[in-house]
Formats: structure tokens, C-alpha cells, sequence
């Protein structure tokens, strides 16, 4: 398969390289690198089912060892697992708990349309006597059944791309419940799921206003309050220093984010953890917004975790002026300047008051339930004793 080996090979030197940035765009490429991959795999004779959930997750697991952010933007299969929650039924086996989840609790994943087909997908092996015409006959059988099968995952592929293509719409319709007139919103650096967020509140006929902090040392505000004064939202420019000045006039905080891990704590772009002690300390609500494919199921202080990464010295400095400081100057040899350029911040799940996803608004305590829905409890078991 040396097509879909070069695909999958391609997409995680762009991981690998960061010249994929967001988990939305993360996201929707992995679900649409996995489809590509599910359509070309070649399956076996026997237990066609087991061997593509096995395929998948193996290339899953390869993605999510290149992820920029120590697998902080989820990969497709993870998005579609099934529900297995033993607390709630200690008496019955996994498989039997998935199987009740499935038929009660909501439709089909990816990952049940798997479990759903028969361990004995293909055809067994004919004998000798059969003749040509019954092997042709069973071979076209076994075709047909391994396309169905293909068919049927990747439409659910298909849904979960269309999902988080449509997430920020989602989210937006819910805008005119939490934002009131004559408000005071503050929010920082640049996320679309919060422009329109905003603008569908204005639609709504609300009047208020935007306070955008600018997100040093990328400036990403800049391009969000442009945006907004451009959809006739009134919209004032602060620097970040000046967050804790001004959080006493705004009513509420609506920021976007990287993740969301499983204890309810956010990532999210440099400086939001600061926005959030002065929104903690004014008794301003602080609200996230946050498609459900923003959900990791792993904690803060598990070790495969990076909750942060350094970008580039020359976003805070202009290497030129100062070469003196950064030359190698002391008997240790180390330069006398060093130049810490983090790209996230980790906002714990005390200092959130309510996220808005795509389900709906949940409390930071109810993210180990949405996990439940998205997540298989098997892959993450897994995933630990690899981390182990």
C-alpha cells in the first residue's frame, strides 16, 4: 500500500514540523487521512472487522506521537468510540455495556459499526471440491461484504468530518441565551469559534460590547477586533497587561481553546490563565467555548503530557539588536539572555465556569461524562500501559 503509506507519511511530517496549527484544522485532516486510509486498506479473508479496527488504531497511535502538543488534538477514531461505563452497570462485561449504550443511549459510531459486524465478516475457505464457479461465486461475496463494510465506516468518517467542520455553528446558535444587552464581553487572541460566536449575537439584535485583548507576542487579537468592527460589533483594543484594569467593567469572559482535558482544565493560548485570576477574582464569569473534538482524555499530570511548547525568540525580539546579550559570554557558555516564548497556557477547571460545546453548556465536572461518549475505555487503557 504504498499510496496510502506516503498519505499518512506526509501528514505526520506536517505534524511533526508544526505546519499544522489548531485542533480544529488538526482534527478534520486526521478524520480526513483516516478515510482516505480505511477506503485503501487492504483487509484479510477472516475477521475483516478486527483487522481494520487494528489498522486504524495503529495509524491513530502514530498520529497522536506526532501531535504538536503530546496528543492534545484528537484523532478521528478517538472522536467515535464507544460508551463503556462500568459504574453505572458493575454486573455486565464491557462488550455487553457498549452493546446496551448503543442501543439506548445514541446512534451508531465508528467504532460500533465495527463491533456490530460479525467477527466471521468474509467468507471461510472453500474446499478443493467446491469447483471454480462456487469459489468466484464466494469470492464476489466476500467483495461485496468488505465494501459494505468500508462503506459503512467511512460514512461514519464522513458524519464526524462534517461535525467538526459545522462545530462553530453549533456553538453560535447558542449565543443569544448567554449574552444579554448592554454587556460587557472580554475575550483574547483570535478564535473563529468565538467571532461568530459574537456575531450571532449581534444578529440577534444585541447590543453590546467587545473588549479583545491582544494576545502578545502574535497579536492575533488585532486580527479579531478588525474582524469585528468589520460585522458593526463595537469593539475596543487593550494590551494584555491591562486585563486586570479593566475586568471590573465586563460582565462576562468568552474565550476559545486549544483542548479540553479530562479533569475539566483548559489549554489554551498564552496569557488566558491570567484573564481567568482576574475574572476569578472580579466574580466575572469565565466561559469557554470548545467543540467536542477538542476533548483529551488524559490529565494534567500524566507524563506523556506537554502541556506547553516554545515558539520562536524572534516573535519577542529582533535577534540584531540584541546579539550582544545573546552571545556566549560567561565561563559556562551559556548565553546571558535567554528568551522563553511559551505558546500555551493551562487554565485549571476551578477557575472555568461553563463551557459551550456543540451538545450543549456543561460544567466542568461533566467533562469525565462527554469523554465517556467519545471515548473506549479499552483504547484508553491502552493507551496508558503504553505511556507506562
Amino acid at each position: 500500500m504504498p499510496e496510502v503509506n506516503s498519505l499518512v507519511n506526509e501528514f505526520l511530517i506536517k505534524l511533526k514540523k508544526r505546519k499544522i496549527e489548531g485542533s480544529k484544522a488538526t482534527a478534520k485532516l486526521t478524520a480526513e487521512v483516516l478515510r482516505s486510509f480505511i477506503s485503501q486498506k487492504r483487509l484479510p479473508h477472516t475477521n475483516q472487522a478486527d483487522a481494520l479496527i487494528e489498522a486504524v488504531k495503529a495509524v491513530g497511535e502514530e498520529l497522536i506521537d506526532a501531535n504538536p502538543v503530546g496528543g492534545l488534538s484528537l484523532s478521528a477514531e478517538s472522536d467515535n468510540e464507544d460508551d463503556v461505563d462500568q459504574d453505572d452497570h458493575p454486573a455486565l462485561s464491557a462488550t455487553a455495556v457498549a452493546a446496551a449504550a448503543r442501543s439506548t443511549l445514541r446512534p451508531p459510531s465508528l467504532q460500533t459499526l465495527l463491533e456490530d459486524m460479525p467477527h466471521s465478516t468474509a467468507v471461510p475457505q472453500t474446499s478443493s471440491s467446491g469447483g471454480d464457479s462456487e469459489g468466484k461465486s464466494k469470492s464476489a461475496d466476500k467483495n461485496l461484504k468488505t465494501r459494505k463494510l468500508k462503506h459503512n465506516v467511512i460514512e461514519a468518517v464522513n458524519e464526524l468530518i462534517q461535525d467538526i467542520s459545522t462545530c462553530h455553528e453549533l456553538i453560535a446558535e447558542q449565543a443569544v441565551e448567554h449574552i444579554h444587552q448592554n454587556e460587557v464581553i472580554l475575550t483574547l487572541g483570535s478564535s473563529r469559534t468565538v467571532t461568530e460566536f459574537l456575531c450571532a449575537a449581534k444578529e440577534k439584535k444585541r447590543s453590546f460590547r467587545v473588549f479583545v485583548a491582544e494576545g502578545a507576542p502574535r497579536y492575533q487579537g488585532h486580527a479579531l477586533a478588525k474582524e469585528l468592527a468589520a460585522r458593526g460589533l463595537q469593539t475596543t483594543i487593550i494590551t494584555d497587561s491591562a486585563v486586570f484594569a479593566m475586568i471590573s467593567r465586563v460582565n462576562m469572559v468568552i474565550v476559545g481553546a486549544h483542548a479540553v482535558m479530562a479533569n475539566g482544565g483548559v489549554i489554551a493560548p498564552v496569557g488566558m490563565n491570567m484573564v481567568a485570576l482576574a475574572a476569578q477574582r472580579h466574580a466575572v464569569p469565565f466561559v469557554v467555548l470548545a467543540g467536542v473534538h477538542k476533548l483529551c482524555p488524559l490529565y494534567p499530570h500524566n507524563p506523556e503530557v506537554l502541556l506547553n511548547e516554545l515558539k520562536s525568540p524572534s516573535e519577542l525580539l529582533d535577534f540584531g539588536e540584541f546579539s550582544d546579550c545573546l552571545d556566549f559570554g560567561c565561563r559556562s557558555g551559556s548565553p546571558l539572555l535567554h528568551v522563553v516564548n511559551p505558546a500555551f497556557d493551562y487554565v485549571p477547571p476551578n477557575l472555568v465556569s461553563l463551557f459551550i460545546t456543540d451538545t450543549g453548556g456543561h460544567n466542568p465536572s461533566y467533562m469525565y461524562r462527554l469523554l465517556a461518549d467519545y471515548y473506549s475505555a479499552d483504547d484508553l487503557v491502552v493507551r496508558r500501559r503504553s505511556a507506562s
